[in-house]
């Protein structure tokens, strides 16, 4: 695996770490509130590196099963993100158009689920894959 690639790597795996331990660590509300700011930059930082992380397996011409575990590990951020977008766009574009009691007290499903559950996974997946890959060349 290519240097670049490889510090690219190890750097969205530390910042997926740190924002996983931000939502599953249990502090106290008023520490959270004051730690989100961080931690949107973080979100920030981590939706770019994958890209990045896209940008130079394919200029730099991965090929193989590693090639395939890092553009899901570079693409899930992307989509995370998206999905959170979505989500939150949907949500509101249904109250406006039914009102406040379309939902009845839920919310909208499908890009939730896909930003806060398929995409970590798919991350997890993608990071052990491309470790696994690359250990193997």
């Amino acid at each position: 695996m290519d240097k670049r690639i490889k510090i690219n790597f190890w750097f969205l795996i530390s910042i997926f770490v740190i924002i996983a331990a931000y939502f599953f660590t249990p502090f106290m509300n008023e520490i959270k509130r004051d730690l989100f700011p961080i931690i949107a930059v973080l979100g920030i930082i981590f939706f770019i590196s994958g890209g990045v992380l896209i940008y130079y397996t394919i200029k730099l011409k991965i090929e193989g099963k590693l090639k395939t575990f890092l553009i899901i590990t570079g693409i899930t951020p992307i989509a995370a993100l998206i999905s959170v977008i979505l989500h939150n766009f949907v949500y509101g574009l249904m109250i406006y158009f039914f009102g406040e009691d379309f939902w009845k007290g839920g919310d909208e499903p499908f890009f939730f689920i896909i930003g806060l559950i398929v995409c970590p996974i798919a991350f997890i997946i993608g990071a052990i894959g491309s470790i696994v890959s690359s250990k193997k060349e």
